[in-house]
């Protein structure tokens, strides 16, 4: 029996989720919307607002809640459907059993139907911090939790340090680490059937390898399509991640080496150490802890910037 139940793809932020998203979703078998979610457990807390979701009107409420929270996602990252509002609205009250999990599940089936696909994907990087929840919602998801050098990770998270709000290289070394150990507790919990993960490195440097692999996990066949993935359209994305336009490079790994400072490279390390350690980087550095006022001085940097930019939006 075709295996038909949800796939999340989690991890740190620069990461690599964003590439695999696009190699599964290329899958014949696999439907992927190009964006993340993030709407997913702030509307299943709150379900009890919306009321009966059989009725048009809560889903239509409902959707304008999922367009407020990710407007782009629901705009144009749903390949297989259009966003009417009313419309969609009278079609997931239909398909859906009336509760937020029966819409999520009614509209991303519907997204999936749309693109001839049998099963759907959601790349939303954080839900990692939320997997409880996730699987409470469905319950048979599978969990794919991609990681990648934290170096790497730390030196792309400041190369974005607006986008994502993190302004230096301690920061960045401990989101990385809280990210991968959430993961790490959760790969304890579940059956290998239900959590799987990967190193981005093996997927550049062992593309064909490394997706079969996941492709037998997932339950699906292997396709070469998920090599041979298709590439991005859309500038912006291409820009922030460029290899959904390139084919894969093995060359994208390390990069720390040549774009960090030793004393970056001594703070990242010095953060995050045994995670890296625990997931297969050596380190270049003892990985000897910064003092306390390093510490601070570092964590009363990261909140001044925040509280920067955030003047700075709301003027």
């Amino acid at each position: 029996m075709a295996n038909d139940s949800p796939i999340f793809l989690v991890g740190a932020a620069r990461s690599g989720t964003t590439l695999l998203q696009y190699m599964l979703r290329s899958h014949p078998n696999l439907s992927g919307p190009t964006g993340e979610s993030h709407f997913l457990v702030p509307m299943y807390r709150d379900q009890a607002a919306y009321g009966d979701l059989k009725n048009p009107a809560n889903v239509r409420r409902a959707l304008q809640t999922m367009h407020r929270i990710s407007t782009e996602f629901m705009e144009t990252d749903l390949h297989g459907l259009k966003f009417d509002l009313d419309a969609l609205a009278k079609q997931l009250a239909q398909a859906g059993d009336g509760s937020m999990v029966g819409l999520f599940e009614a509209l991303y089936r519907a997204n999936a139907n749309g693109e001839g696909k049998r099963r759907w994907i959601d790349k939303t990087p954080y839900y990692i911090l939320h997997l409880p929840t996730i699987l409470e919602m469905f319950p048979q998801a599978q969990i794919v939790h991609i990681v990648r050098d934290g170096r790497d990770c730390a030196y792309s998270m400041l190369q974005r340090s607006t986008d994502l709000g993190i302004y230096n290289y301690h920061h960045a070394a401990k989101t990385w680490q809280q990210y991968v150990e959430a993961g790490d507790r959760m790969r304890e919990h579940l059956a290998p059937t239900q959590f799987y993960e990967l190193r981005y490195e093996d997927v550049l440097a062992n593309g064909r390898e490394t997706m079969e692999a996941l492709c037998e996990f997932l339950g699906e066949p292997f396709d070469d399509s998920v090599v041979n993935f298709k590439k991005s359209q859309d500038a912006v994305g291409a820009e922030r991640t460029p290899l959904l336009k390139q084919p894969l490079q093995a060359g994208n790994a390390e990069k720390w080496r040549k774009q960090l400072s030793p004393w970056q490279i001594r703070v990242v390390e010095a953060a995050a150490g045994d995670t890296l350690q625990r997931h297969g980087y050596p380190l270049a550095t003892e990985g000897k802890r910064l003092s306390l006022p390093l510490r601070a001085a570092y964590r009363l940097h990261e909140k001044y910037r925040r509280a920067r930019r955030n003047r700075a939006r709301k003027n």
